[in-house]
């Protein structure tokens, strides 16, 4: 009788031969790429004279140095448009599907790939960007790769790789209203730590797993990396082929119920066997935002800074240094800390249904005066949505500013950075210092309705308290 995960089976079927240096020849069924960490492994192709073995199955976009106030060609910033240039020759040549911003497809390549229908449960995914967990939300493996990865995923179709443990994340129970996935996930990474998961892919499930969207099940995915593990994935079930099927790669009619029934197989077994069980109990969870340098310096926005000396002894000077960076204190809650900045956006939060949120505690409020605002889709296709529905209006009446797609403040590589020693309310999934862009500037992580409390009040905001949200609850 079968006890396998969904990892040991997609594993197993795309296993091509145990190598010399007992890693395991994976094939790879689709292929990610953008302007930044590309250009390096097609130049490797170039010298030794090699073609790209599957151009089918590699997808390119721009998003990390894409600016998103004025695309115009060429771009103000000559390395930008270097590496942009160099993307188009690359894939040009390859005969690679391109989404440029004239397509109408272009966004983060972690927000295009599932909503076109190119990510599917199943598959192994690789790109040059470590967020590209989020992709196992879908029920992929999923990784993020270097560039010598990238040169042989190009060259052979292939990818060599250790396998790890699998972890099971339970997380029981229901949300409460105000409480989102990336809180759920702030509070994994608090409580297994940021290098918790180094050996482990982690496999998400539970009652508050199963009733997320789609959405939301990538922001958990997508952060899996800010823990230490190697990818996270979710088993599929209906919420995931109702949310696949019509979409632009996804076949219809008999096929799609033919896909249905392998991605059925797939999933783990009802007794498979982890390496590890971890419980999270969903309905004691609370808006969550991070104090510190690290995403896994997190706490509930009613809860207490934590002094350095009551942190395990490995983390007290890391606890002193960000302490001191942020300017917080031990015995203080984040409630109230003020801000300077407010991005809603990146591979975590930039999707529909984070521009919802946002815009439903948005409504009827202005951004305050002291305050600079910007909302950055994830994608194209999700500013066009936005706009169909009007969300654009509602954030731009309030004072943000809208913004064309692309991965933002959230590393700062295009113009969108912090100034000396701005506070910045993000969305995003790293608050390391200088991420974004300023090496005082200092980032405090939440989810997008958490962005939107802060952006309108001027200071870190519990948003259950603000009264456009208690109006919407009732």
């Amino acid at each position: 009788m079968s006890e396998n995960t969904l990892y040991d089976k997609v594993w197993d079927r795309h296993e091509v031969t145990e190598l010399p240096t007992g890693q395991t020849q994976l094939f790879v069924g689709l292929h990610l790429i953008h302007e930044v960490t590309s250009p390096q492994a097609f130049g490797m192709l170039r010298e030794r004279d090699l073609d790209v073995a599957y151009p089918e199955r590699t997808y390119a976009t721009v998003d990390h140095i894409v600016p998103t106030a004025d695309q115009s060609r060429p771009y103000s910033d000559d390395a930008a448009e270097e590496m942009m240039s160099e993307l188009e020759e690359n894939v040009r040549a390859a005969n690679i599907d391109f989404a440029d911003p004239t397509t109408g497809r272009q966004g983060i390549v972690h927000v295009v790939g599932p909503e076109q229908g190119l990510t599917q449960p199943g598959m192994t995914i690789v790109c040059g960007d470590s967020h590209t967990a989020t992709h196992g939300a879908f029920g992929a493996l999923a990784f993020g790769i270097g560039t010598s990865q990238i040169r042989d995923v190009l060259a052979t179709g292939c990818v060599a790789m250790e396998k790890q443990k699998v972890r099971r994340i339970e997380v029981t129970g229901e949300l409460d209203e105000g409480v989102t996935p990336k809180d759920v996930i702030l509070q994994v990474i608090r409580k297994l730590g940021t290098d918790g998961g180094v050996g482990y892919v982690y496999e998400y499930g539970g009652e508050a797993i199963r009733d997320m969207d789609m959405a939301g099940r990538m922001s958990i995915c997508n952060m899996s990396i800010e823990g230490g593990a190697r990818a996270g994935y979710v088993n599929p079930d209906e919420t995931t082929y109702e949310y696949l099927e019509g979409r632009d790669r996804i076949p219809d009619g008999e096929e799609f119920e033919e896909l249905k029934s392998y991605w059925e197989s797939i999933k783990s077994d009802a007794d498979a066997d982890y390496d590890d069980v971890v419980e999270i109990v969903g309905d004691e969870l609370e808006p969550t935002v991070t104090w510190g340098t690290t995403p896994g310096q997190g706490i509930g926005i009613s809860e207490e800074i934590p002094a350095p000396e009551d942190l395990p002894e490995d983390k007290q000077d890391t606890a002193r240094s960000a302490q001191e960076h942020m300017d917080v204190e031990p015995g203080d809650t984040m409630a109230g800390y003020p801000i300077d900045v407010a991005f809603l956006g990146s591979c975590t939060n930039a999707r529909l249904p984070d521009l919802r949120e946002a815009a439903e505690v948005v409504k009827g409020h202005e951004v305050h005066d002291s305050v600079r605002a910007m909302v950055v889709p994830g994608s194209q296709r999700v500013k066009a949505a936005a706009e169909a529905e009007g969300l654009d209006e509602v954030f731009k009446e309030a004072g943000f500013d809208w913004r064309g797609a692309g991965c933002s403040m959230c590393l700062g590589m295009n113009e969108d950075q912090l100034v000396g020693d701005e506070r910045c309310a993000s969305s995003s999934n790293r608050n390391f210092v200088g991420r974004q862009g300023s090496k005082d500037g200092r980032t405090v992580l939440m989810s997008p309705p958490m962005v939107a409390a802060a952006a309108v009040t001027g200071e870190v905001t519990d948003v259950r308290e603000l009264e456009r949200f208690e109006e919407v609850r009732a």
